[in-house]
């Protein structure tokens, strides 16, 4: 339930037009619901601006489909990440507003007449890296940001992104994926006047073990202003910016 649905409610007890029994039936399950596997948190979306999601992995097909179901009885929006094609399968047939952005891995309903505003710029190093940035850009959207991407720079070709300065200078918040060493988000941080949120991708040869390479790389980082994800942690990284965003929005 978010903060329309809660104040739609209230106005219809004032008015008369829903009994207070029938009101306090539908708030009965405010702020958690116990589903025996999963307490699931109703209140977040008025908490966060957007409700709970759904990490699905190590959860079968039918504990996703239950959580989903449940969320969307009290909310309009929903977003699961690390979602695999059979979960995706059952999920969209739960809503017809479902998509599966198969590159995030993410399944989103986008709340009805959603209107995004600011701007967040999600930069890759290689394409290796998109799936993570790719998850990043999907929630970044569905919670409210308007998203533009600029894909496969790298450090060699950073004459690429140095001749995006409308796109660089419209952004609120950047976001910069990157395996192997994990040197550009810190050559980002160097250039731009937004912080800079890096995310250490597991992509790499040999000793990069699992991105803890990158990830190091990113929290030494001598650029001021650069803020570092967990490694593949696409979603937070999506998630923070849109708080950012929504900061210099406000």
């Amino acid at each position: 339930m978010n903060q329309d649905q809660l104040q739609a409610l209230l106005t219809k007890v004032q008015q008369g037009a829903l009994a207070v029994p029938d009101a306090l039936h539908q708030l009965r399950t405010l702020p958690y619901e116990n589903l025996g596997f999963a307490s699931l948190d109703h209140h977040r979306a008025l908490r966060q601006g957007f409700p709970e999601v759904i990490f699905c992995e190590g959860k079968t097909v039918l504990q996703v489909v239950a959580i989903a179901k449940t969320l969307l009885r009290k909310n309009n929006a929903l977003l699961a990440t690390r979602v695999e094609p059979p979960v995706a399968r059952a999920l969209l047939r739960v809503s017809k507003r479902a998509v599966y952005h198969e590159a995030a891995r993410v399944v989103a309903i986008a709340p009805p007449k959603l209107v995004r505003r600011g701007a967040v710029l999600i930069v890759t190093a290689g394409t290796a890296d998109i799936p993570v940035a790719e998850e990043a850009r999907v929630t970044a959207d569905i919670m409210g940001s308007k998203t533009d991407t600029l894909y496969d720079v790298g450090v060699a070709g950073l004459h690429r992104l140095l001749g995006q300065q409308e796109r660089l200078h419209d952004a609120r918040a950047l976001v910069v994926v990157a395996g192997m060493d994990g040197v550009l988000p810190s050559v980002v941080g160097g250039l731009v006047r937004q912080p800079v949120i890096a995310v250490p991708t597991s992509r790499g040869y040999g000793a990069h073990f699992g991105g803890l390479a990158a990830l190091l790389t990113m929290l030494n980082s001598c650029a001021a202003g650069v803020g570092v994800m967990n490694i593949d942690n696409g979603f937070g990284a999506g998630c923070l910016a849109h708080r950012i965003n929504m900061v210099g929005e406000a």
